[in-house]
């Protein structure tokens, strides 16, 4: 497989699953050739929400982002100028809705469009996906609930579900 045949993979970290109040924290990109990329966001000055739950999750406080963060205009430029065509989630109601926050508050608009991993997965590849994700996670040995790490696991679930085909399809049938 070549870099132009795997697509970009995206992930956000929020600062709650609220989705009227919450807002992006950190994203993180898997690029085709596995480059990764990720900003913490300085929240805009309209957003508010915080969840204290939502931060044990994913370890990053507010003052966190008050200090190391980028500004939502920066943030989006960065993805503007490394995403381009369909770019992939996997929790694509919160993302889309991540996404639209940081790019309003930016006043931009993304040069790219975000899509569920679902669109590149057969029905089978679908039924595969948690299990070969947890494995997955095991393999590289990375925190979960960090934008690039989450990036870098979509992008290599979705090459072994792609390359294991009906073989593991079968292998899982037998396990359960």
């Amino acid at each position: 497989m070549t870099a132009l045949d795997a697509p970009a993979f995206i992930d956000f970290e929020a600062s709650s699953l609220d989705l009227i109040a919450s807002y992006p924290i950190e994203v993180g990109i898997c690029l085709p050739d596995h480059s990764l990329h990720s900003w913490l966001i300085r929240p805009h000055g309209t957003w508010q929400d915080w969840s204290e739950s939502a931060e044990q999750i994913h370890g990053i406080d507010r003052q966190t982002l008050l200090d190391e963060g980028l500004g939502v205009k920066d943030v989006a430029a960065e993805l503007n100028s490394l995403l381009a065509g369909a770019v992939f989630c996997d929790a694509w109601t919160f993302d889309s809705f991540w996404l639209h926050r940081l790019f309003r508050a930016a006043d931009m608009t993304p040069s790219f469009q975000l899509e569920s991993i679902s669109m590149l997965l057969s029905p089978s590849q679908v039924q595969q996906w948690s299990e070969v994700r947890q494995r997955v996670i095991l393999e590289l040995g990375l925190p979960v609930h960090r934008a690039a790490n989450d990036a870098l696991i979509l992008q290599e679930t979705w090459q072994q579900v792609r390359h294991a085909g009906p073989r593991l399809a079968q292998q899982l049938a037998v396990d359960q």
